[in-house]
C-alpha cells in the first residue's frame, strides 16, 4: 500500500485512447498519508464514427469530468514506441485532446511512460497488467481489481503524479 506524507491535491490519472480513455480520481484520505479513491471508469467512443467525432466525445466527456471533480493536477500516460503505427496515431490524437483539455483548464500536468509507472507502482518496470491492478486493488483496498485495464491503468497513473506533487511541493518548500 502506499502512502505519501502531505498531498492535498485532487488527482486526475488519464490513460489515453480513441476507443477508450480510462481515468482514475483520487484525493487525501483522512488517515494522514493515505489515499482515498474517488471515482474510475472509462471514457468509450463508438468504432463506426469517424475520428473527429471520436476525440469531440472524449473532449467533452473529459471536461464534464474536469468540471465536476476540479481536479488540482493530472497525470497523463506517454506514448512508447510499438509495432502497430495505426495504433500509435488514434492513442496520440487521443492524447492531443486530453493534454488540450488540460492546459485549457490551466491544470499541472505531468507525464510517465508506462514503463515508469509500472517501476513505481509494481517496483519492477516490466510488470504486467495484472500485477499493477493488483497493488492498485491493494492501495485502494477494493474488493475486486478495477476493471476495465485502462481504468486502473489511470488510477496507478493518478498515484504517480500525486507522490510527483508532493515531491515537488517538499522540494519547493526546503528552497524557501
Amino acid at each position: 500500500m502506499f502512502t505519501c506524507l502531505y498531498v492535498f491535491m485532487i488527482i486526475l490519472g488519464i490513460d489515453p485512447g480513441t476507443a477508450t480513455t480510462g481515468y482514475g480520481i483520487i484525493k487525501p484520505a483522512k488517515r494522514q498519508g493515505e489515499f482515498e479513491l474517488v471515482d474510475f471508469g472509462v471514457i468509450t467512443t463508438k468504432k463506426d464514427l469517424s475520428d473527429a467525432a471520436r476525440l469531440e466525445i472524449l473532449a467533452g466527456d473529459l471536461e464534464s469530468i474536469i468540471k465536476k471533480f476540479k481536479p488540482d493536477a493530472v497525470g497523463v500516460e506517454k506514448l512508447f514506441l510499438t509495432t502497430n503505427q495505426k495504433t500509435v496515431m488514434t492513442v496520440s490524437q487521443a492524447r492531443g485532446v486530453v493534454l488540450f483539455i488540460c492546459q485549457k483548464h490551466k491544470l499541472p500536468i505531468a507525464e510517465f511512460t508506462p514503463l515508469q509507472v509500472k517501476n513505481f507502482i509494481c517496483g519492477y518496470g516490466k510488470a504486467d497488467k495484472k500485477q499493477v491492478q493488483y497493488i492498485i486493488q491493494k492501495t485502494f483496498k477494493l474488493k475486486s481489481v478495477p476493471k476495465p485495464d485502462d481504468a486502473a491503468d489511470a488510477l496507478a497513473i493518478a498515484v504517480c503524479t500525486a507522490y510527483r506533487q508532493q515531491r515537488e511541493n517538499n522540494l519547493s518548500t526546503r528552497r524557501r
